[in-house]
């Protein structure tokens, strides 16, 4: 960004900056969110800190590598096996690319080996399928981990500054911040939705966030799990954790006073409907981990997230079977147990035990186009026509009850798994089970299926709330985090351990990105550590045990109430964990990871008159 940098692309002019610059410049974009005006906000706080943070490129950590196999036949047609989280996506990039008819590349999704935003992407696949076509032949092509390390893309390594301003009552006057994010060599960080979520949490009247997509000679990043909005959450919670003991405030309390509710025009513009933040701060507020005492060289930190949640296009069939179970075909990978839920939802509908339920992820000739697993939006949009489609084979069934009795489809209604006469003017029969009415189906007009498709909108935002203990040794620097908790908004827990499971997930991974994860490149600008032997995933020695507790406002988006639970629990724990480090430490952290190098350092120069590293 620098004048006199380098320049990677002749052709690249920033965008969205008037006037249009007329030279090239590593800037691919300028982004801008926000209402009121900052500087007026400023000029009416009794307080103010601004800060400088900056977090290092850090790997998905998926233990599966990229790996695929293809298969294309003589009449041109092709087969592909893949590790990804959209194989419909796989499809329509690899038949673009290779000039095939989209109806003649048949993908099929196994089961995967982690994503977390990482297998969003197209890489090997065309290779082997121009590979394939080349030999006759299947090809098999799997990335050495080396290989994922260097060409794979990590997330955004990124610089921030953040201002802002509080009155000694609490009341943030003014927010600002100006986000740099590197995306590689390549436009596509995601900076905008840093700059989206940044101040998402709060209830501002002077907010302004402006976000800047810088291309580097690195390898194109890729998505991490609530892309962009940890690094944000890391800079903005830190900053408000610093106000919270300028004005001698517990640091909940000033959240609460600030927190966004119904009816706040969110900070990127849209206004909320019924959220959960205030709900999250309050639970956290009376937990037991909250007021527990801390030992030697201990601090606490707290840390609000929040993530959009994404619905998107989704395509459901119900098929029941002659013996009562129930097949239900789904498009989206399962990348963390949502064809439990899908069955879940199902039975719910069916009124049948959800034993009988059995899902299975389609491949892409056997069922309309499914986005991507992306964007916490499974559960929701999958979820939302799942229901539809259950609804939707109830109707059917209902109608196969009044043929075989002779009456309306009005006069049958569905009721525990049963079809009965609605009333007592609809005639005296016995109830008729779905098991009953599968056996006849062949005699009442052919199979039951129940079918849906829909572009899902309405997803419902989440917030997040995280308690983290952390331990630092102030000979060595080493940071050991001692207790998490996570409190989150899930709206309804379909499948509650399955919803745990994803809140403890994302603070297992966002305790290993504050604390030692990150690329380390040399001066010849080769990546060092290329490997899970030096790049350092936390392992089940390095955590606590994660408590959760699931805050459940409905959203009004979804028949269930559903908000999206995969992401949110990533967006806290860095700012979190670097406001407990600051406090055990006595000096604010504001780079990550917080590598006990890197700590000692910052413990060293507190102690020569430095307050910041």
């Amino acid at each position: 960004m620098k004048p006199g940098a380098p320049i990677l692309h002749a052709d690249m002019i920033t965008e969205n900056v008037e006037p249009a610059p007329t030279k090239p410049s590593n800037i691919a974009g300028r982004h801008e969110f926000g209402h009121g005006d900052p500087e007026q906000g400023f000029k009416q706080a009794d307080h103010i800190i601004e800060r400088v943070f900056k977090t290092e490129a850090t790997h998905q950590g998926y233990i599966e590598p990229h790996a695929c196999l293809a298969s294309v036949g003589t009449d041109g047609s092709g087969e592909l096996w893949v590790c990804t989280q959209g194989h419909f996506m796989v499809r329509d990039t690899c038949a673009a690319l290779l000039g095939m008819d989209v109806s003649r590349l048949r993908v099929t999704a196994s089961e995967i080996g982690g994503g977390f935003g990482g297998k969003t992407t197209v890489f090997v696949e065309p290779v082997a399928l121009a590979l394939s076509r080349k030999a006759g032949k299947p090809v098999k092509v799997v990335m050495s981990r080396e290989e994922v390390f260097r060409a794979s893309g990590p997330t955004s390594s990124t610089s921030m500054t953040v201002k802002i301003g509080v009155t000694k009552a609490g009341r943030i006057t003014g927010g600002y911040a100006e986000l740099r994010f590197q995306g590689g060599a390549f436009t596509g960080s995601p900076v905008v939705l840093g700059a989206m979520s940044a101040f998402a949490c709060y209830d501002l009247e002077h907010v302004k966030v402006v976000g800047y997509d810088v291309v580097t000679n690195r390898p194109k990043q890729a998505a991490y799990r609530a892309p962009g909005a940890p690094m944000a959450a890391f800079a903005v919670e830190s900053v408000l954790d610093e106000l919270a003991k300028k004005i001698h405030m517990d640091p909940i309390e000033l959240r609460l006073k600030n927190a966004a509710k119904e009816g706040t025009r969110s900070s990127y513009g849209p206004k909320y409907n019924r959220i959960g933040l205030i709900d999250c701060l309050e639970a956290a507020r009376k937990h037991p981990h909250y007021k527990a005492p801390l030992g030697a060289n201990q601090g606490r930190g707290i840390a609000a997230g929040f993530w959009f949640n994404f619905g998107g296009q989704t395509c459901v069939s119900l098929n029941v079977n002659i013996d009562g179970t129930v097949a239900l075909v789904v498009g989206t990978p399962d990348i963390g147990g949502s064809r439990a839920s899908m069955c879940l939802m199902a039975a719910e509908e069916l009124g049948i035990p959800y034993d009988k339920v059995r899902a299975i992820v389609a491949d892409t000739s056997s069922l309309g186009y499914n986005d991507i697993s992306e964007g916490s939006r499974v559960t929701f949009s999958t979820g939302l026509a799942t229901i539809s489609a259950a609804r939707d084979a109830v109707t059917k069934l209902c109608a196969r009850a009044a043929k075989i009795w002779g009456i309306p489809a009005d006069a049958v209604t569905w009721e525990n798994g049963h079809a009965k006469p609605s009333g007592p003017n609809a005639g005296s029969f016995e109830p008729l089970s779905l098991e009953d009415l599968a056996k006849k189906a062949a005699k009442t007009g052919g199979p039951i299926a129940g079918h849906y498709e829909v572009n899902a909108d309405g997803a419902g935002v989440s917030f997040a709330v995280h308690l983290a203990d952390a331990e630092v040794d102030p000979e060595t620097g080493r940071v050991h985090i001692t207790r998490y908790t996570v409190v989150q908004d899930a709206g309804k827990a379909v499948h509650p351990s399955y919803v745990e499971g994803q809140f403890q997930g994302g603070a297992a991974q966002g305790i290993g990105w504050a604390i030692n994860e990150e690329y380390i490149y040399g001066r010849d600008g080769r990546l060092q550590n290329p490997g899970f032997l030096d790049y350092r995933i936390p392992v089940a020695s390095d955590l606590p045990m994660i408590d959760t507790v699931i805050v459940e406002v409905p959203n009004p988006g979804h028949p269930y109430g559903v908000r999206g639970v995969g992401e949110t629990s990533i967006v806290p724990p860095l700012a979190a964990i670097a406001n407990a480090v600051s406090a055990a430490a006595g000096v604010r952290m504001t780079q990550l990871p917080m590598s006990a190098p890197r700590v000692l350092k910052a413990i060293d120069g507190a102690k020569h008159g430095s307050r910041r590293r």
